[in-house]
């Protein structure tokens, strides 16, 4: 069951990416030769308006195969023929549709529970909070300049810049205060002794819903490429990693520890677990790598700027070169996602 369930998240979060591309595709009149969900072998497979749709095997990955996309052709509904915007269009709509599948998801969860606000429930007596003036109740609005409106921006700012000293602007009573935080090291690592929870929410109108679901999806956004620039300095390793065998093990966990809570939190979590997976989804997939969608875009940037295509030949051995880098990467991940279920 765990699995099925995670499949059908996958599913959905792959086929909205891969629904974009095609969209976009068709609106700018190139060809799309085959729409499929999946990898390798394909299992079924229909042919209708010129596209075949196929589900293939391995249930990880998708594709939207467009007439000449990796060629240097500009026949009718080939990809080259189009202008390089449009192109552009094409490849953006992909993420971009991950991105709206977070907000849609967001407008559900927020609409029934509301958000999490930034309000502190408790202040450590003798920490530093205490000391700067902070106390229960006071609402955080900024941290170094930077707006907070949900609780869990409060804990990843912390995650984020462990040590450094904060300037935390708050309000109470209807009143705006400044005041500096200069964290202590204690046996958990650095505090600033404030305490609040992802559980203390709000829920609100029509119009703050939206405000707040788009809030939501910018949350998991900043959080994937924050996430992204501790993997590059260091500060998460591999164990901290997790890639499709991982995640399916979240997604079952998740579905677990709900099913007490009823039918209904099990949606709203699975739903909130599918947002962070396709908000990531979008974030990585604009990231300049060879063979994803901001490789891609790279290319198409260029051609912009030089008013001249990259060598096709050229381009498609670049894609092929990062696709197998992935594909070695995925491997490495998996393999680690295994090791550390079961050993």
């Amino acid at each position: 069951m765990k699995i099925l369930i995670a499949l059908l998240v996958f599913s959905v979060i792959i086929i909205i990416h891969e629904l974009g591309h095609f969209l976009f595709a068709k609106l700018n009149g190139i060809t799309v030769v085959e729409f499929s969900l999946g990898m390798g072998t394909r299992l079924l497979s229909h042919e209708w308006g010129g596209t075949r749709y196929s589900l293939k095997l391995l249930p990880f990955g998708g594709s939207c195969m467009m007439l000449g996309e990796d060629e240097d052709e500009d026949g009718e509904g080939t990809f080259g023929s189009k202008s390089v915007w449009a192109r552009i269009s094409v490849i953006v709509a992909g993420p971009v549709f991950n991105f709206l599948l977070a907000f849609v998801l967001s407008l559900f969860i927020i609409g029934n529970i509301g958000y999490d606000v930034p309000i502190l429930l408790g202040v450590s007596e003798g920490m530093p909070a205490q000391e700067a003036g902070l106390q229960a109740g006071d609402r955080i609005t900024k941290m170094n300049g930077r707006s907070i409106r949900l609780y869990r921006e409060v804990q990843n700012y912390s995650m984020f810049h462990e040590g450094e000293p904060v300037v935390f602007e708050y309000e109470r009573d209807g009143q705006t205060y400044t005041t500096t935080v200069e964290p202590v090291m204690t046996q958990q690592g650095y505090k600033y002794g404030i305490s609040g929870s992802v559980n203390y929410r709000h829920k609100t109108n029509v119009m703050e819903t939206v405000k707040y679901s788009a809030y939501e999806v910018y949350y998991w956004i900043d959080l994937t490429i924050q996430s992204l620039k501790m993997l590059l300095h260091g500060g998460v390793n591999l164990n901290d990693v997790s890639g499709p065998v991982g995640v399916v093990d979240v997604i079952g966990d998740t579905y677990e520890e709900s099913k007490s809570d009823g039918l209904l939190y099990i949606w709203l979590n699975l739903m909130n677990v599918a947002i962070l997976l396709t908000a990531n989804l979008g974030v990585m997939n604009l990231l300049p790598i060879p063979a994803l969608d901001g490789g891609r875009l790279v290319f198409l940037l260029l051609e912009a700027i030089r008013r001249k295509r990259v060598n096709p030949e050229t381009e498609a051995k670049i894609h092929f070169a990062g696709l197998m880098l992935l594909l070695v990467s995925m491997v490495v991940v998996m393999f680690n996602d295994v090791r550390k279920i079961f050993f």
